[in-house]
Formats: C-alpha cells, sequence, structure tokens
C-alpha cells in the first residue's frame, strides 16, 4: 500500500499526542490524504483486477462513510454553532449525501458492472472537490472560532471507530 509523503506528513500530524490528544482538522486532513491515495491506487489498476478494485470500492466506502457521519455529527455541528455560516455547513452536508448516494451505488455493484469505473472517478471528484472547500473554506473558519480541536478530534475518532464495527461485518 504506497503512502504519499503528504500523506505520511498527515498522518503524524494526526497521531495522538503524549496526552492522547488528537487536532480534529489535522485528523480530517489524515483522512483526505489517506482517501485521495486510494483513489489514486484504484486509477493504477488494470480492468483485470477485478478483486483488487473490489477490495479496494469497499475500503474508500468505508473510509469515507466513518469520516463523513463523524464530520457531520461531531465537527458540522460544532462548526455551525461557533462560525454561523449555515450555507457553508449546508452545503458540505448536501456534498455529503451525494457521496453517500454513490457510495451504496457502488457497494450494490461488482467491478465489472456497467458504469464502476465511471462511479468511483465520479466519487473521486466530488470528493476532491469537497475536499478543497473544506481544507480552504471551512477549516479556517473553525480554527478561528475558538473551538476545542482537541476535543473535537478525540470525540471524532472514537465516532470513527464505533461506525467502523458494524460496517467491517
Amino acid at each position: 500500500m504506497p503512502v504519499t509523503n503528504k500523506s505520511t506528513q498527515a498522518i503524524k500530524n494526526a497521531t495522538p499526542l503524549a496526552t492522547g490528544a488528537i487536532d480534529a482538522i489535522a485528523l480530517l486532513k489524515a483522512d483526505h490524504e489517506k482517501v485521495k491515495d486510494m483513489f489514486e491506487r484504484f486509477e493504477g489498476l488494470s480492468d483485470r483486477a477485478v478483486a483488487s478494485k473490489k477490495k479496494l470500492v469497499r475500503e474508500i466506502c468505508l473510509e469515507l462513510t466513518k469520516h463523513a457521519e463523524a464530520e457531520e455529527e461531531i465537527f458540522y455541528s460544532a462548526v455551525r454553532k461557533a462560525v454561523g455560516d449555515e450555507d457553508m455547513v449546508d452545503e458540505a452536508t448536501v456534498e455529503h449525501a451525494c457521496a453517500k448516494d454513490l457510495i451504496a451505488q457502488l457497494l450494490a455493484m461488482e467491478p465489472g458492472d456497467d458504469l464502476y469505473d465511471a462511479k468511483v472517478k465520479v466519487l473521486s471528484e466530488q470528493i476532491e472537490h469537497h475536499v478543497e472547500e473544506e481544507e480552504k473554506e471551512m477549516f479556517p473558519k473553525a480554527k478561528k472560532s475558538g473551538l476545542d480541536m482537541i476535543e473535537l478530534g478525540q470525540a471524532i475518532q472514537a465516532r470513527k471507530e464505533e461506525i467502523g464495527l458494524p460496517l467491517l461485518n
């Protein structure tokens, strides 16, 4: 599983400190990098790598689901209250809903099905757009708002772990 230098740095930044503290924005950015790397790996797979494609898409869907649910429930909720930019949070929530729809479609498909690769590509592009807006607009506003990023990071990490358990079955 190749990991880029940028991804490695994002993961290091999201690693718990000695006190067990995790910064929410560093954690979310590490998730973004991890999924970006996974999409890039998918692009490199041949059409004949059916089993690898299916496994990787399931991993992408799991990571995106855990991330989106925890982010909506914890981070977006806090940002909505602290920043007060309803439109920004609403748009991000709608983007998550679109991604969840594609995730559901992909999980019901097989790599050889019509539009499978196209749906993975569209999901990748939607996530890329969403990440860019979050990192350039929402995250800076959240930092300036005075939110406790350590407390949020711990809550997000705990929620992601809860979400991951039933999806692995």
